[in-house]
């Protein structure tokens, strides 16, 4: 009993950090749904592209911002491999790292076991967060070819019911990409968070609720969002100086 009343901290912060990643994931979703948020947005905005994309007969403009946002995606990736490497260096020399953190200020002490746990939890994050991006990346190459097979202006053969349907399907495949960048970007959210288990497990318990608000003010809230709900007319009267 003493064992899990020593760590007892530890194992709450855990499953609190859990429950707001798990939670807020799960509540975004939901909301989204019926609410206007960046994700729901862009969707539309996505939508509108693809409509506007069938009405060119040059897409090579088209390719290159799907190719820029899967470079996105892959610097994200390929930072995620540094920082995991970075994480298992530290596993091996966490004797080292443990005496380092002991001389800091507020830091609450912790055996090596414990730091090794901690450690092995930042990586599990960051593991997930090079899932979501490498899939991410795939799913933009998938909308590459669907930009590449869309169909062109003169094809006869083609109803308009059928470029609407065409529209609908690589506006959602480019969202369902953009929905895994940004839960990869959440990872590196949360992620941070982490690195505060290693002062104090209460105060981890509180950077996590401070992400899960930012995120929140963010999605729903954020002064981007604003601006893209108006309608050309509220843009359009908007002092200058807001609308740069």
């Amino acid at each position: 009993m003493s064992l899990l009343d020593d760590n007892l901290p530890d194992l709450l912060a855990v499953l609190w950090f859990l429950a707001c990643w798990l939670g807020y994931t799960r509540y975004a979703t939901w909301k989204g749904r019926d609410t206007a948020c960046l994700a729901s947005v862009l969707h539309l905005y996505r939508e509108d592209w693809m409509r506007r994309l069938l009405l060119r007969d040059n897409r090579i403009a088209d390719a290159s911002v799907i190719g820029n946002l899967e470079r996105n995606a892959s610097f994200f990736a390929s930072s995620t491999l540094i920082i995991l490497a970075g994480i298992l260096t530290l596993l091996g020399a966490s004797e080292r790292a443990v005496s380092l953190l002991a001389d800091l200020p507020l830091v609450q002490a912790a055996t090596r076991g414990m730091s090794e746990i901690k450690l092995l939890c930042l990586a599990v994050v960051f593991v997930y967060a090079f899932f979501t991006f490498s899939w991410c990346m795939r799913q933009y190459n998938f909308a590459a070819v669907l930009i590449g097979s869309a169909p062109m202006i003169g094809e006869r053969h083609v109803s308009e019911a059928e470029r609407k349907a065409f529209a609908a399907r690589a506006a959602r495949v480019i969202s369902m990409a953009a929905n895994q960048f940004n839960l990869g970007l959440r990872s590196y959210y949360f992620g941070m968070a982490v690195l505060a288990w290693f002062i104090n497990p209460w105060l981890f318990m509180l950077v996590t609720a401070g992400v899960v608000l930012v995120l929140y003010r963010r999605e729903f809230h954020s002064d981007v969002l604003d601006v893209m709900v108006q309608t050309p007319t509220a843009l359009a009267e908007m002092p200058k100086e807001m609308s740069e």
